[in-house]
């Protein structure tokens, strides 16, 4: 069988192809090179350029292919825009992801894979560990999309032979070890891509939205998780609904975060760049503390993170920022 991904042309997507090619996996990739890049596919897999919110034609795609399982990781992700664009957010996260889920069911699809997010949560009620459990209030059009798309998935299932996954995201940052391919959109706004721009000078200086969060140095903290650790979850979850037909929810972060500031200062002494940092408001959208309970992924996919470690996921993200630079001149 082979297995499609949606927004496999883009910075999480890609990293998924890479990892189902080397699992021996056949993978065909929708995108509509809004964001992604088709160079950020690899030459195994085959690209078809088009939008998952046409639903015809993606669900020829899944019968022509064979389609038997799907990552869905196409959509809008940044969240002060979801503020000001709402309905843009909900056509593309919500509206979308219903059309791409109506060509699933259509064409037989059996597992179905969405990349969700920490942003379901909202702000947690105390400073502790977000579990699985935890009071969904997403308090953004980004949130409050993608919660949308999970309430449908659990759905659809119910009524559907079709099981799925949805792995909720803490702050994906790195890029893969072996230089594949890593974080490359235009206009990034993900802290540690900004701030290793601004290392290596492509950014004149790097912007703090709010410093004066009830926090230990005021600015927010968040759990940074490697995105190849990231996408071995995504691999295990595949293998779990393959093999047990099983629903599953879980978060996808370490268990324990850092602050902004702390992210700027491992980036400058990785890169040994003293770049300039402005401060600024508060951003709309923006949780002040949100970490991981990573039990569940832990137990049920014995995952087990092999770069839990900031100076790692630095170390990544500036080498990949080396090669656009080297790409791009």
């Amino acid at each position: 069988m082979t297995v499609l991904v949606t927004g496999g042309a883009g910075y999480i997507g890609s990293h998924m192809v890479w990892r189902l090619l080397d699992a021996g996996e056949t993978v065909v990739v929708v995108d509509r090179l809004s964001t992604g890049f088709d160079w950020a596919v690899p030459t195994e897999a085959n690209l078809v350029v088009c939008d998952i919110g046409d639903q015809q034609q993606i669900e020829a795609l899944l019968r022509e292919h064979t389609i038997n399982a799907v990552f869905h990781f196409a959509g809008s992700i940044v969240v002060p825009e979801s503020v000001t664009d709402p309905l843009g957010y909900y056509l593309n996260n919500t509206v979308n992801s219903r059309s791409l889920m109506e060509a699933c069911v259509n064409a037989g699809v059996s597992h179905f894979v969405f990349s969700s997010t920490a942003a379901v949560y909202g702000t947690p009620d105390a400073m502790e560990l977000v579990s699985e459990e935890a009071a969904l209030r997403p308090e953004s059009p980004y949130g409050t999309s993608k919660l949308m798309t999970e309430m449908m998935l659990q759905d659809v299932a119910a009524a559907h032979p079709m099981n799925y996954a949805c792995l909720r995201y803490f702050n994906v940052s790195g890029a893969d070890p072996a230089g594949r391919t890593g974080q490359s959109t235009r206009d990034a706004t993900h802290l540690i891509k900004v701030a290793t721009q601004a290392a290596l000078g492509k950014r004149p200086y790097l912007q703090v939205y709010g410093t004066d969060y009830p926090t230990p140095d005021g600015t927010c903290i968040r759990d940074y998780i490697h995105v190849t650790d990231l996408i071995e979850a995504h691999y295990l979850a595949l293998r779990h609904l393959r093999e047990t037909g099983e629903n599953l929810v879980v978060n996808c972060g370490y268990g324990h975060g850092q602050s902004v500031l702390e992210v700027i200062e491992t980036v400058k002494r990785v890169s040994g760049s003293d770049f300039e940092v402005r401060t600024a408001e508060r951003r709309a959208g923006d949780t002040v503390t949100i970490v991981a309970n990573s039990d569940r992924i832990r137990e049920q996919l014995e995952w087990a993170p092999r770069f839990d470690d900031l100076d790692n996921i630095v170390t990544h993200a500036l080498q990949w920022e080396e090669a656009l630079k080297r790409r791009n001149s």
